[in-house]
């Protein structure tokens, strides 16, 4: 069942069998009208009023729908937060290797064309860790809630 209201007036909604489409729309449409001939509609629609401007009436889910997302979505954050650690901490010493080789660029040493060859192959190795640590780093900030949602739900209830 989908419902659609007219933002000149929010109070009145329609409802139609189905999911929202145009065919859904048309049949509020078919409702709008029979209410506006009927003299029940409290709102003058100027003329090309059409299906595209109903707006469709989302329901809420309930508190308890909610909590048990908010905990699904507290779970998977942390179980992403646990594969990017892992990543960036198989990925770092090597990156840190990588790293120190780019100062040889920056030296007036010479340097043979294998460590460069070397150097730009390690440079995908430093690209792959600089963002895995990146996304780490926001994923932890995002962690922090979750943690606090898991553990509200988690405490035990009072007695």
């Amino acid at each position: 069942m989908v419902k659609y209201t007219l933002a000149q007036s929010p109070e009145i909604i329609f409802e139609v069998p189905g999911k929202d489409s145009a065919k859904a729309r048309d049949k509020a449409m078919d409702q709008l009208m029979k209410r506006m001939d009927e003299g029940e509609l409290p709102t003058e629609l100027e003329d090309g009023f059409g299906p595209k401007q109903l707006i469709e009436v989302k329901e809420t889910p309930t508190d308890t729908a909610g909590d048990e997302d908010a905990i699904t979505q507290a779970v998977q954050v942390l179980s992403n937060l646990a594969t990017l650690k892992l990543k960036v901490q198989e990925s770092r010493t090597e990156a840190m290797e990588v790293r120190k080789a780019v100062d040889v660029l920056f030296s007036d040493n010479t340097v043979t064309e294998e460590e460069i060859t070397r150097l730009k192959e390690g440079f995908k190795i430093l690209k792959n860790y600089a963002q895995a640590n990146l996304r780490y780093q926001e994923a932890r900030a995002k962690a922090e809630q979750a943690r606090q949602i898991l553990d509200e739900a988690l405490k035990s209830p009072e007695k």
